[in-house]
């Protein structure tokens, strides 16, 4: 492989795969020419196409050459790529990077039937404005192979390093959380025009809020609790909104559907 500019087949160019594309290339980790990009439908990929990228609904002429392939397809879709590529793997053995939802590196390896090494990385849909928070696991492959891969998504935003038994977790967590994140988001707008503001600037208030209380805790190090210590008053307006949130179980909420969302996320490949 050569580490400054790897060959790479990105199989399966939806909203995650074609974001990491462009981060690559935005980070010159990458030329446009030394990535291949793959779909049903090539017409959806025109524009990649004259941006210089390889385009192609072959996933196994793809996966041949090249250094590193990344899985992005829906879990019940996985298992029939993986059987369209497995010819490819007994003649090399590329770096496997699976975005897929509750499949283990063992899942892949047991289907494609032969070794492989095999990373999981889950990003989230922030990826397309390089504000994405990934989450990295391996089983079995060597620690330059995790380290590559931590740096090619710290390119369209944060990653980190977790336990594998974690995966399912962390898709819950930092996949699924920005939908409830931007279901937070729409209800505090929702509820600033119920007050009396019109709905475009209750969004853009609630919005940039939001963002504002996420960047205290990043940039500061701090707690939730510390920073809200800070805006609550005694017999304050606050406090008051704070304490009927609770009272209507927002927190409770909050960590239930988390775990729902954990439950089901390890399910999934395993109904398809």
């Amino acid at each position: 492989m050569n580490p400054t500019n790897p060959r790479i087949a990105i199989l399966g160019s939806g909203n995650i795969g074609l974001s990491l594309a462009k981060g690559l290339v935005k980070a010159g980790m990458a030329e446009p020419a030394r990535i291949t990009l793959t779909r049903r439908n090539t017409a959806a990929l025109a524009p990649l196409a004259a941006a210089g990228y390889a385009t192609t609904s072959n996933n196994l002429g793809a996966v041949q050459g090249a250094d590193i392939v990344v899985l992005a397809v829906l879990p019940q879709q996985l298992n029939k790529l993986l059987d369209e590529i497995a010819p490819a793997f007994q003649h090399a053995q590329p770096l496997l990077i699976s975005v897929v939802s509750g499949v283990s590196c063992a899942d892949i390896r047991r289907h494609l039937q032969q070794p492989a090494r095999v990373v999981r990385a889950m990003p989230n849909t922030a990826i397309a404005i390089g504000q994405s928070m990934t989450c990295v696991a391996t089983d079995e492959a060597p620690e330059e192979d995790l380290d590559l891969v931590e740096r090619l998504f710290d390119t369209v935003g944060v990653s980190i390093r977790i336990n594998e038994e974690l995966m399912t977790s962390a898709t819950a967590l930092c996949a699924c959380g920005i939908a409830f994140f931007l279901r937070a988001i729409r209800a505090a707008s929702q509820g600033g025009t119920e007050i009396g503001f019109h709905a475009h600037d209750a969004l853009k208030m609630a919005a940039q809020t939001a963002k504002g209380a996420a960047d205290l805790l990043l940039q500061l190090a701090s707690h939730p609790e510390q920073e809200i210590d800070k805006v609550t008053s005694p017999k304050g307006c606050t406090i008051a909104g704070l304490n009927e949130m609770e009272h209507q179980g927002f927190s409770s909420a909050m960590i239930k559907g988390i775990k729902v969302s954990a439950d089901k996320a390890g399910k999934l490949y395993h109904e398809g």
